[in-house]
């Protein structure tokens, strides 16, 4: 009860009445509290989505929790959210069960959870069980559902609660997700379709949630269920935080998502790839200026510790993130102020990785700094600065962001258009010479968006010389990378079979941008023949899935950069003079004081975070 105000303790009190009885008393007395007071600070948190994907179950969660409560609420930690599908009592690992999904709904076309997986939700009781376990221990309780009407409660016809419309005059096709078709779009402005939404919050606050994710709902931006959430979350008596998934929102629908949500994602699905991960820095540069008490723009999750236990993407893992370069994660989302979901299992964490979710000094600065920003980049040297209201005190990340570079597509022996879901075939064919080669380097970069979803096939690669040939996958290579998950022989990179556009090939290589597979050629060849292209993996998303695909016959590295870096920053670019006083946030150290610039060295991909003090006379 800690902490709970006199309208949330008598929620369940209101809910039978706040839909069908009195709307508008319910929407007048919600009007009186700015939803933005009810998340003043970034919110901190736990999603099951990295460690379990769709298949979480109740004893999983309450593990999580328990964890939470022992070693991270104290630092601020307090949700825990349920992810997609709790409604599926046989969903699967690695992609969704579409064939034979058992659904759990009730007869208001609302679903509930699988008991099979939530044993305490039999009876009808819901996830409000669970709820209370958490609530007993202070935390939060959030969930995770998907913009729209069920398609099973369509095609049953089931009535909406506080309406006589039935769930088959509010839907529309239009909009579907290509990547899950559990929902149909709610159609604003027909009778039932804010009646829906009531509804399905309305049971949401008798459970208990205090965080709601919704997915679907940012790329493409569906701003009329965006309003319709937004209303049914201000009569359902409850403050629940609202979330929209998955990004990247539209910078121009910036002022709407900041005035109807809480957080909003600025990213696709964020995994552990430093590709990912370098891309950020230009994401947050842009949306830093949307940053606001109650309203954060969201930089995904954070898959660190141990992830992919039963997840959509790789294996059970400890994530792939080196230590520099989980320090500019943390860094990074912490001086940006982004909603802090930690992916990984809480029980499975070692020392270093509860270490970064419970430093003070760097969870104060998340919580209560101003004015957050990019200072400058040069390059791939990157500063990012903010201000601490109470003392005048400057804080400053600086990264070293620096790889080895690649040559340009112009110095490649064969290069590819930019192939998208949009492109005839959605591939390409490759016929490159290469008389008198020795390596053979097939090269994958992302085509201009991000590399969110860019699942690329070389389907059937062969190797020619006149009448004579070889399948390439017939040979090892010498060395293959991924932006995401490993290079796969006659798979493809998530383990599906090889599929472009409907066609299934049983041979190729599956692989993901950016990546580079280097194989030692056999003599004789002068031919190297394939086919491009985009695996259904990506084609079926709505972002993301664009992809050059490139043929290089010389070595297309440029020289390594150096381990470290100096980044020099100009105490006056921060409006400092005079003698200051530097303080390392991660270690907790004091350096000697700092006059007219201040330059320490970084390792590549790694981060520094610092505050900067006045030195006092």
């Amino acid at each position: 009860m800690r902490g709970r105000t006199l309208t949330q303790l008598t929620a369940g009190f209101l809910l039978t009445s706040v839909v069908a009885a009195t709307p508008a008393t319910a929407q007048k007395a919600a009007a009186k509290t700015d939803f933005h007071q009810w998340a003043p600070t970034p919110p901190l948190g736990w999603n099951s989505w990295d460690c379990y994907g769709p298949t979480v179950t109740e004893a999983e969660v309450k593990a999580n929790a328990d964890y939470m409560a022992r070693y991270l609420k104290s630092s601020g930690w307090q949700y825990v959210v349920v992810d997609i599908r709790w409604y599926v009592g046989n969903d699967t690992a690695h992609g969704y069960n579409e064939k034979n999904p058992d659904w759990n709904i009730d007869s208001y076309g609302r679903f509930v959870p699988a008991p099979n997986r939530f044993p305490s939700a039999a009876g009808g009781k819901g996830f409000k069980p669970l709820a209370d376990y958490l609530h007993a221990r202070g935390l939060k309780f959030g969930i995770h559902i998907m913009r729209g009407v069920p398609v099973v409660a369509v095609q049953r016809q089931l009535p909406i609660l506080g309406s006589k419309a039935t769930a088959a005059d509010i839907y529309s096709k239009e909009g579907q997700a290509g990547w899950l078709h559990d929902m149909y779009t709610v159609v604003a402005g027909r009778p039932g379709a804010q009646e829906y939404y009531n509804s399905l919050f309305q049971l949401y606050a008798s459970w208990g949630v205090d965080f709601v994710k919704v997915d679907d709902l940012s790329s493409p931006y569906h701003k009329p269920e965006v309003e319709m959430i937004r209303r049914a979350i201000d009569l359902s008596g409850r403050r629940i935080l609202l979330s929209t998934s998955p990004g990247e929102t539209p910078i121009t629908e910036a002022k709407h998502v900041q005035q109807h949500a809480n957080m909003w994602r600025t990213v696709g699905d964020f995994w552990d790839s430093w590709e990912q991960l370098k891309e950020h820095f230009e994401v947050c540069n842009r949306w830093a200026p949307y940053i606001r008490p109650g309203a954060y723009p969201d930089a995904d999750m954070l898959p660190l510790g141990r992830i992919g236990i039963r997840a959509e993407r790789g294996d059970d893992r400890m994530s792939r993130f080196t230590r520099d370069e989980q320090y500019t994660l943390m860094s990074l989302w912490s001086i940006f102020r982004s909603p802090l979901m930690f992916g990984g299992d809480l029980p499975s964490n070692d020392a270093f990785t509860l270490s970064l979710l419970t430093n003070k000094d760097v969870l104060a600065m998340h919580r209560s700094s101003t004015n957050n920003r990019q200072l400058f980049r040069k390059d791939n040297l990157i500063a990012w600065t903010a201000d601490d209201p109470n003392t005048g005190d400057k804080f400053l990340a600086l990264f070293n962001a620096q790889d080895q570079e690649l040559a340009p597509a112009s110095e490649a022996a064969w290069a590819s258009a930019v192939i998208t879901r949009q492109t005839p075939g959605q591939s390409q064919p490759v016929d490159v010479d290469i008389s008198g080669a020795s390596k053979l380097y097939l090269n994958v970069r992302d085509g201009g968006d991000d590399i969110a979803w860019d699942h690329a096939n070389w389907l059937n690669p062969v190797l020619r010389n006149g009448s004579n040939s070889v399948l390439l996958t017939s040979l090892s290579w010498k060395t293959a990378s991924a932006g995401w998950g490993k290079a796969t022989a006659n798979k493809s990179v998530s383990g599906a079979d090889l599929l472009v556009a409907g066609k299934k090939y049983d041979q190729g290589i599956g692989t993901h941008s950016n990546s580079m597979i280097e194989y030692d050629l056999p003599t004789g060849f002068t031919r190297f023949q394939a086919t491009a292209g985009l695996d259904n993996a990506g084609a079926a998303q709505n972002t993301g899935g664009t992809l050059q695909f490139l043929v290089f016959t010389k070595n297309p590295f440029r020289p390594m950069p150096a381990d470290s870096a100096r980044v020099s920053v100009a105490l006056a670019q921060l409006g400092l003079t005079g003698p200051c006083t530097v303080r390392d946030l991660w270690t907790g150290k004091t350096t000697t004081a700092a006059t007219g610039e201040f330059a320490p060295y970084v390792r590549r991909h790694g981060a520094k975070l610092y505050r900067i003090s006045k030195t006092k006379k």
